[in-house]
This record gives C-alpha cells, sequence and structure tokens, in this order.
C-alpha cells in the first residue's frame, strides 16, 4: 500500500479548524475558541499529509525555565507509523532546555515513558451540573488591580512564571479571589471551555479555602455545565463529586525531570487551567 510523505510544518492560524476535527476524532471537547487559546499561548507543529493536517502538537513555554507539551494528536488513520514519536521529537527541540511537564492519557503514556517522563501525580476530570449551594462570603470578584497578585501567586503554586496565562485568562473569563489581610491569599478563575465552563487554576492555601473559590462560581452558575480537572494528591475530588460534578476520567501527571513541590507551600495548586495548560 502507497503511503505520502508526512512533513512537519510550524503550527499556524490556518491549521486551527483541522485541528479542531482531530480533537473531536480524538473524543476531546475542545472548540475552536479552546484551541486558539492554546495556540495564542504556545508555539506548535503539525503533521501535514498532501496538505492534511494529521497530527498536531504545541508547546507553551512558561519563561524559559519550564514549558507543558499538550494538544498532541494523531490521527486514527495514522496511527502506528510512528508520528507520535515525531511529533515529540519536534516538541522537544522547541521545548529546548527547559523542565517539561504534561498530562498523558492511557494511550500516549508509554510514547512519554519512553522519552524520560515520569509520574507525578494523577489528575482527575469532573464535571456535570452543581447542585445548589450556598454562595461563599469570603470570596469576591476579583478586579483588574488583583492581576498581579495573582500572578505572584499561581508562580509560588505553579513554579514558573505565568503571567501571559493569566491576562489571557482575564480577557475571556473571569477571576474570584479570597483576601487575607488586604492581600489576595488564594484565587479561582472561570472561563467557557468545551461543553460549558471550566473552573481553573485554583490556587489557594488550603482545602477549605480552595472548596469556596470553587463553590464561588458554582453558586453563581446554576443549571450550568462546569467542569474541574483537580489534582488526586490536592484532596479536593471527594468534595467535587459531592457537589454533583462526577468523575468522568482525567490522565496521568508528568514531568521530565520530576521535580518536587515546596514542602511548605505558601500556595498550592487544587485545579489545573485545563490538562493541556497546566
Amino acid at each position: 500500500m502507497q503511503t505520502n510523505q508526512i512533513d512537519l510544518a510550524a503550527f499556524g492560524p490556518e491549521h486551527l479548524e483541522a485541528s479542531v476535527n482531530l480533537s473531536r476524532q480524538a473524543g476531546w471537547p475542545h472548540r475552536l475558541e479552546d484551541w486558539r487559546m492554546a495556540l495564542a499561548l504556545s508555539q506548535g507543529v503539525v503533521a501535514l499529509e498532501a496538505g492534511r493536517v494529521v497530527g498536531t502538537t504545541l508547546v507553551t513555554a512558561y519563561g524559559n525555565d519550564c514549558a507543558t507539551i499538550n494538544m498532541v494528536i494523531v490521527d486514527e488513520a495514522m496511527r502506528g507509523r510512528g508520528l507520535g514519536r515525531k511529533l515529540m521529537d519536534a516538541a522537544l527541540r522547541l521545548a529546548g532546555d527547559r523542565s517539561l511537564r504534561l498530562v498523558a492519557t492511557t494511550e500516549g503514556l508509554p510514547l512519554y515513558e519512553k522519552f524520560g517522563f515520569k509520574e507525578t501525580d494523577r489528575i482527575l476530570q469532573h464535571q456535570g451540573v452543581a447542585g445548589d449551594i450556598a454562595a461563599p462570603v469570603e470570596t469576591e470578584a476579583a478586579a483588574m488591580a488583583d492581576l498581579e497578585a495573582i500572578a505572584e501567586l499561581d508562580r509560588l503554586a505553579f513554579g514558573a512564571d505565568r503571567q501571559a496565562l493569566i491576562a489571557y485568562l482575564a480577557k475571556v473569563g473571569e477571576f474570584a479571589v479570597i483576601r487575607r489581610g488586604g492581600r489576595v491569599a488564594g484565587f479561582a478563575a472561570l472561563r467557557a471551555f468545551g461543553r460549558g465552563e471550566v473552573i481553573g487554576p485554583v490556587v489557594a492555601a488550603d482545602l477549605d479555602d480552595a472548596k469556596a473559590l470553587v463553590a464561588h462560581f458554582i453558586a453563581r452558575r446554576p443549571a450550568r455545565f462546569l467542569r474541574v480537572d483537580t489534582i488526586e494528591s490536592s484532596g479536593l475530588a471527594p468534595w467535587l463529586a459531592a457537589q454533583g460534578l462526577a468523575h468522568v476520567g482525567g490522565g496521568v501527571a508528568m514531568m521530565k525531570p520530576p521535580t518536587a513541590p515546596p514542602a511548605d507551600p505558601v500556595a498550592m495548586t487544587f485545579a489545573l487551567t485545563n490538562q493541556a495548560l497546566g
């Protein structure tokens, strides 16, 4: 059987609609707007067969120290031809010397392990329409003046500077904060994504504050489809399930090289922006 040559090219806006179709084939909920956000924050590569997009990968760099590899998809008709490895090779070249993070699907896990990624945690995807919940008294809508403090808390929790991501989230969504002593001590973001809206990232000093920040948006989104991608070790998942957001899947959080979180963090990440962006 004759096959066409596969070419790799820089991922550009002209590849977005074809990428949406690939993600739908994979069963992912991403809309064109979700792909557009990912590309705006990233560099990437597409695999082309006779000009048709048959594979994608993005690298989202956070400063010079850290990057996430995401949106790695291979057309199901092209699997078994080493295309996933070629896309990962290209992603690693784009990432340079940065430490790397990703969330692996079950299908992708063996490939990432071959590239030296190690499991660090589990990501639990919770979604659905939550039940009624009282609006917490300790949270409030963030102001534009809070964005610098939000970005600093996120840096402490994530371990890299993500100001560009925080600024983008402020354009397309909204933030809630908790204040302690007049300072921002925790935050959560909400934006449209996939089938409804996603709550994340959620960064707080402790589990109670994280619950309050998520509850802030649940209370204001009655009968709306919501999604939260939480970190298993954070302990937030049982509470999410109790609110009616069912555990429907997730992935394996991986790093290369693996690094331990701070022993006594000022702030901790309880939910991701999404599985692609961390």
